[in-house]
């Protein structure tokens, strides 16, 4: 597919399916970083094939399903709380995947489905709201077939801090960013269960500068909420932000 780069103020080398989508689009809907760039990096780790049955647990908006629909034929749930499933639904038919994915609107903690019932789920961006629950992971993995696979991406920490918050992310740290963890903290909260065998755990290189590249864009059309974020995000340098990732199958 022939991308123009000039016209998409998103392209990015290291994200090829992500630069079919129009930048707009992307930047309108992703409820956090680029829910796109997060997705495609997630998926380079799960083996998913067409017609597999995958949730897509805290969808937003559902454009992290759409990609996962268009990209890899597979089929999806699109689970979220804070979307209304009508809203997503419209999203899905303009794109014209209604036979594809199945918007819901529930909580992460009390879902509707079937034991064994998906091959995957995957997480962009939302399982820091839910996930961090010692029980979490064993509610969760009741709902992927034996062997199935989970797989979370989500901002987190390169380090601990030390003594507090540092004085340069201050005013970035709201208070939902306590549930930000290092890769090693969300590693041993999943091993210490027994329930699954971790086969990805690492953080994304140059995650920081992603974020910021990500900042850069919305400010150019106006559309960044916390626009103090992209000189915060520069200063940090990646010292402390970035983004993890997971991948774990079902024992």
């Amino acid at each position: 597919m022939n991308i123009n780069k000039s016209n998409n103020i998103l392209y990015n080398e290291r994200f090829p399916f992500s630069n079919k989508y129009d930048h707009n689009w992307i930047l309108d809907n992703s409820m956090g970083p680029n829910t796109l760039w997060l997705t495609e990096w997630l998926c380079e780790t799960i083996d998913l094939k067409a017609d597999m049955r995958v949730l897509d647990l805290g969808c937003g908006r559902a454009i992290s399903s759409v990609f996962l629909a268009k990209e890899f034929g597979v089929q999806v749930w699109a689970y979220d709380l804070w979307i209304n499933a009508t809203d997503n639904w419209n999203r899905i038919k303009q794109q014209g995947l209604d036979n594809k994915i199945y918007p819901i609107h529930g909580d992460a903690r009390n879902m509707p489905f079937a034991d064994g019932f998906f091959d995957a789920i995957i997480s962009v961006d939302s399982y820091i709201y839910f996930g961090t629950d010692d029980l979490y992971l064993n509610y969760l993995q009741k709902f992927l077939t034996p062997g199935g696979t989970l797989g979370i991406v989500l901002p987190g920490l390169m380090k601990d801090f030390e003594d507090g918050v540092p004085e340069h992310l201050k005013d970035f740290w709201g208070q939902d960013c306590w549930s930000w963890h290092t890769v090693d903290w969300w590693k041993k909260l999943w091993e210490r269960t027994g329930l699954v065998d971790i086969k990805v755990a690492d953080t994304m290189p140059e995650g920081c500068m992603m974020y910021i590249k990500w900042k850069e864009a919305q400010d150019k059309v106006g559309k960044n909420p916390w626009p103090q974020d992209t000189a915060i995000l520069k200063k940090d340098a990646g010292e402390y932000v970035g983004f993890i990732r997971l991948v774990a199958n079902k024992k």
